[in-house]
């Protein structure tokens, strides 16, 4: 349990290594691609992230780790956003920070559930194709599925952390993290 909660927290750190990495550049494509060095050094590192492990809780029957890994990515997060706080880094990505919350912060709760939906389904797709893999073909759909996921404007739970932590967090902020919770 220990060793699935830092790998965990890890996990979390990575993603928001991704979400700095997207907001810090202008040019959205490039920024898409390059936010897959999260989930490429989860997959690589043997990781414990959310949105990885789900799609595999009832074939793994690891229906309690799941939630310790979803609290190990929301510390990861956490820790990675409010740190970014207090660097020069996070005054260069706020404008950008501003303009990816704009839509998160309009939609409503069904259109977010739906998104996160096809997010999820991304995801297990790049996962799996790696697993099965584990080649360049795996990681090029890491690539493919991670840009795809942002370009489209879908909820990633976990990336959602990183970003609701950069920007401050409320009530409705935490109601939407739940609901992208259910992307799997």
């Amino acid at each position: 349990m220990k060793k699935d909660f830092i790998k965990a927290i890890l996990a979390g750190i990575m993603i928001g290594v991704g979400a700095v990495i997207y907001l810090s550049l202008e040019n959205k494509v490039i920024g898409a691609l390059l936010f897959s060095v999260g989930l490429l050094s989860i997959c690589c590192l043997g990781l414990n992230l959310f949105t990885g492990k789900i799609g595999y809780v009832v074939e793994n029957k690891q229906f309690g780790t799941v939630g310790i890994i979803w609290c190990g990515n929301f510390v990861g997060t956490f820790l990675a956003g409010t740190l970014i706080k207090f660097t020069r880094v996070f005054e260069k990505i706020y404008p950008s920070l501003e303009s990816a919350m704009a839509p998160r912060l309009s939609d409503n709760y069904l259109s977010l559930f739906v998104l996160a939906i096809f997010c999820g389904l991304l995801m297990y797709t790049a996962v799996e194709i790696y697993k099965t893999s584990k080649s360049v073909y795996g990681m090029g759909a890491i690539l493919l599925c991670v840009s795809v996921f942002i370009l489209s404007g879908y909820e990633h739970s976990i990336a959602n952390m990183a970003y609701f932590t950069l920007y401050g967090w409320s009530l409705d902020l935490f109601i939407k993290l739940i609901i992208s919770f259910f992307e799997n």
